[in-house]
């Protein structure tokens, strides 16, 4: 489990970090988000003990990492945002020199074996860092996070710069690492935390404003539903089910957006309300926020 209790890192004047707890157990895939800035990958170092903390503590598997920090490094793999790769090495020679700053000495081999075959750079093992793609670099920097074997994996926007066949695959493989290990995952393209991560937590201006799961965010969130109808009833009828908005009128076919007020779904009632009033009902959808629409709302601004 990852414990990270009243968190805070100060630069001077400037809280990159401002108090802020979680805990991550074991075998999620947690998404890390948050618009530049906002502390995420602050918090990312302290957890990997890279940075210390101005105020709070970061425990990891019950080691708390300030006093600790060596033992915690044994329990995390960490991709950084910007891999640091040597590129005049192999991918081979790279692997075993990471493998034995680990400390895996004779059993280096077979774990550089397992990692490549993990991370798919089997092919590419014997050829230099720097002839590699983009997305094969990636590939190498999760290899060397993985070929400890740690229960803990934290990744710092590790699709970063790649295009969208290389974003798919890198996807694929931290879906599959996250069948093994606990996983977080900081990034910045949303539909790849919903594919991926089966919770998240959004951090703004150093302090966490959601924290849930994926399907308990959005249920938490305003939806809307959309009512296209033919009838000579004005779109003002329907404000008992909520906000109303005209989205289109052509003479006497009606499409209207209510936003519910409050809990429960009105979908039923609004279909009565149709039937009652002999109006022609052609088309009554619910339509969910997306992760985007729901970020960009809790992210906004103080202001807002």
């Amino acid at each position: 489990m990852i414990t990270v209790r009243s968190l805070k890192k100060h630069y001077g004047p400037v809280r990159a970090v401002d108090g802020i707890s979680f805990e991550i157990r074991p075998g999620e895939v947690v998404g890390f988000l948050g618009p530049n800035g906002a502390g995420k990958t602050t918090t990312m170092q302290i957890i990997t003990g890279y940075i210390e903390p101005s105020e709070g503590e970061a425990l990891v598997d019950g080691i708390d990492v300030a006093s600790q920090p060596i033992e915690v490094k044994r329990k995390i793999g960490y991709l950084p945002e910007n891999t640091s790769l040597y590129e005049d090495l192999t991918v081979f020679d790279f692997l075993e020199f990471v493998a034995r700053v680990r400390g895996l000495n004779g059993n280096s081999r077979a774990a550089i074996k397992k990692a490549a075959e993990a991370c798919g750079i089997t092919e590419v093992i014997n050829r230099t860092i720097g002839t590699l793609s983009k997305g094969y670099r990636q590939r190498v920097g999760l290899a060397q996070a993985i070929i400890h074997d740690p229960p803990f994996l934290i990744l710092d926007e590790p699709t970063t710069g790649l295009d969208p066949i290389q974003i798919a695959e890198i996807r694929d493989l931290i879906k599959r690492l996250g069948r093994e290990k606990t996983v977080v995952l900081s990034t910045h393209i949303l539909p790849e935390v919903e594919q991926t991560c089966n919770r998240v937590i959004v951090i703004h201006q150093g302090r966490i404003v959601a924290d849930s799961p994926i399907d308990e965010l959005r249920k938490g969130m305003s939806s809307t539903i959309e009512v296209e109808y033919r009838g000579q009833t004005p779109a003002e009828a329907f404000s008992g089910f909520g906000r109303v908005e005209v989205v289109r009128k052509e003479g006497d076919l009606h499409l209207i957006r209510i936003t519910p007020e409050g809990e429960g779904d009105p979908r039923e009632e609004i279909y009565r309300f149709c039937v009652e009033n002999d109006l022609q009902l052609r088309e009554l959808h619910r339509e969910m926020k997306s992760l985007e629409a729901i970020f960009r709302e809790l992210t906004r601004g103080e202001e807002a």
